[in-house]
């Protein structure tokens, strides 16, 4: 049994008693079993099989177990800045490695860490405990300070970075993330600077700054050289597939994806691991691999997120999903992810919720039809976007004007749209619909096939929802043949596209077919199904229009009972959900309904006799 020093830990198998300069740190007793066997064998690595038996002896455990400890340690060892002394070897074990860190010159901010940071109650040791307790507007606050009493090491400049992104604020984060990559290439760590040049990228391109965010990426490839089994190798592929993604290459952004989770795998490391499996689900997606898409993506985040991932890392595994889930339509889906997002962010420190993750959820209460709620949280997600991921103002424009079309207010919609357009998304299949609803089916139609043309994510992710509802327009504006073309590339692939939205949607456009055909009674079929489809999602805002489609049908079929009763429900519907557009559609079926009536109420001519 021994005490041993390291950084400004001291660690005592005596007392079983670890300590961060003038204060005790809680610990788990597999943790600091870890810990003590790795310092007291700190001459050498040490096997996975030897430290299960060590830790669990005689006891079966797999090495789930061992990675979880791991873990666990590395996030002790990071309240002193000391988590890279804990070494993964791949498919061999675990090695602590306590070499004086290597301190760069003080014009590049970091300094001696023998000074200042040892002593007790110093602000870095202040600011290091506040980032590991998520407090992160109080860590970056003490991070400046201790900025300023020259107290840092390179590595506390991306932990500040970290807790400034945690805060919503990645562009302050972007010169200190540039003062490590200096400071550690200055130092000869160049590997060490890859990492924060990678994430300069992503932040980069997260700002819409494409060239910025390219820059950096190959000055990490500079930097990570001919380390091509590293951790940062698979960071790299990951964000590579990231930029292949945004120059609408899908088939490189998914290599690049599946390389990344192949040396994260490789590594045992479940943050690469995890990017790149979320990476790779998402770009099968895109070129209609849809089951093994999503199977990548929920296996990634359960990965992801059972690990010691920072704030940042489980955002991007959460958004990653829900982009998918909305473009997609699987509204199922994406209600059960943004609940478990919202969840998460809260507990990870970050009360006020990014704006990706507002518009996510802002989408989802717009279908399930809480529309002022919804609208609501679409204008707070625009305002933090603004600073956070400034590339998705228009998509979340594209939101709002959804919503507003189902409240019925076309003007807001129209504006809304066109803000969309305008910041350079495409705001389609709502602003055909929009344009059906102002008498505009020709330009719907025109616009639609329009959104079809390109290889972006969001177009070839969006491609069901538009397919389907250009169906509908291209038989509302007499292209029967056209429709029917649309109608069964849908569903000839029913596993490309499963969701029940463009399955409703799909039904919907066979109605209106068939109407044009004079095959009233297939079309009221056809819209039953798709009534059932959205409600199967809770969606009774779009259950609530095929219902009035089908009660006109029902009423030109003489069905005036069946008429009425799906007419009291859409009713009830648009008053709970306050839409005064279904409102006003309600009345105007009354009317019908009411002439239908009274039209049939009405004695029969005279005729004939016998006639």
């Amino acid at each position: 049994m021994g005490v041993y020093c390291f950084g400004n830990f001291v660690l005592n198998e005596d007392s079983r008693g670890l300590r961060l300069a003038d204060r005790e740190i809680d610990v788990q007793p597999l943790v600091f079993d870890f810990l003590a066997i790795l310092l007291r064998h700190q001459n050498r690595a040490l096997s996975k099989d030897e430290l299960l038996e060590t830790l669990w002896p005689g006891v079966t455990v797999t090495e789930a177990s061992l990675q979880r400890v791991a873990s666990l340690a590395r996030s002790v060892l990071r309240q002193g800045s000391m988590e890279t002394a804990l070494r993964n070897l791949p498919r061999f074990g675990y090695r602590i490695c306590l070499d004086p860190p290597t301190v760069s010159d003080r014009s590049t901010s970091p300094v001696d860490p023998g000074a200042a940071p040892s002593s007790p109650g110093s602000q870095i040791l202040r600011a290091r405990t506040a980032a590991t307790a998520r407090k992160w507007q109080e860590a970056a606050t003490l991070f400046a300070e201790a900025d300023a009493a020259q107290q840092l090491l390179t590595s506390d400049l991306e932990e500040w970075g970290l807790a400034l992104e945690c805060m919503g604020r990645p562009a302050e984060a972007i010169p200190l993330l540039t003062r490590a990559v200096a400071a550690y290439n200055t130092a000869g760590q160049r590997l060490r600077a890859a990492s924060p040049a990678i994430t300069l990228a992503r932040i980069h391109l997260e700002r819409g700054e494409l060239a910025v965010a390219k820059g950096w990426h190959k000055r990490a490839a500079q930097l990570i050289d001919t380390a091509t089994d590293s951790r940062e190798q698979g960071l790299w592929c990951w964000m590579g597939a990231r930029i292949m993604g945004a120059e609408a290459e899908p088939e490189q952004a998914l290599a690049l994806a599946e390389q990344a989770f192949e040396v994260g795998k490789q590594l045992e490391d479940p943050v690469v691991e995890s990017l790149g499996l979320i990476y790779r689900g998402f770009f099968k997606l895109c070129l209609g691999e849809t089951k093994s898409g999503e199977e990548d993506q929920d296996f990634a985040a359960a990965l992801g997120l059972s690990s010691d991932i920072d704030p940042i890392v489980g955002g991007i595994l959460y958004c990653n999903i829900l982009w998918a889930c909305r473009n997609f339509g699987d509204w199922a889906r994406a209600n059960q992810w943004t609940l478990g997002y919202e969840s998460w962010c809260k507990g990870h420190g970050l009360e006020d919720l990014s704006g990706s993750c507002r518009l996510h959820r802002a989408e989802v209460l717009g279908v399930h039809g809480t529309l002022k709620e919804a609208e609501a949280l679409v204008r707070a997600a625009l305002e933090q976007l603004a600073l956070d991921a400034p590339w998705a103002t228009g998509d979340a424009l594209r939101v709002l004007g959804d919503i507003h079309l189902s409240a019925g207010d076309l003007a807001e919609a129209e504006a809304a749209y066109r803000a969309s357009h305008a910041a350079g998304w495409d705001p389609q299949p709502g602003l055909a619909l929009l344009q059906l609803e102002q008498g505009q089916a020709e330009a719907a139609f025109a616009s639609l096939e329009r959104s079809l043309v390109g290889n972006g994510w969001p177009t070839l992710q969006r491609k069901g929802l538009i397919l389907a509802t250009l169906a509908k327009v291209a038989a509302r504006t007499g292209r029967p043949e056209r429709a029917k073309e649309v109608i069964a590339e849908l569903e000839k692939q029913p596993q490309r596209w499963p969701m029940a939205s463009i399955r409703a949607l799909t039904a919907v456009a066979k109605a209106e077919l068939f109407t044009r055909e004079d095959r009233l009674a297939e079309a009221a079929r056809e819209l039953q199904v798709a009534c059932a489809r959205w409600n199967e999602i809770g969606s009774p805002i779009n259950a609530a229009d095929a219902r009035l489609s089908l009660a006109v049908l029902l009423i030109q079929l003489g069905d005036h009972t069946g008429a009425e009763l799906e007419l009291g429900t859409v009713l009830a519907v648009a008053r709970k959900v306050d839409s005064p557009r279904l409102l006003r559609r309600c009345d105007e079926l009354r009317t019908l309904l009411a002439g239908a009536t009274k039209e049939t109420a009405q004695p029969l001519p005279r005729t004939h006799p016998g006639g």
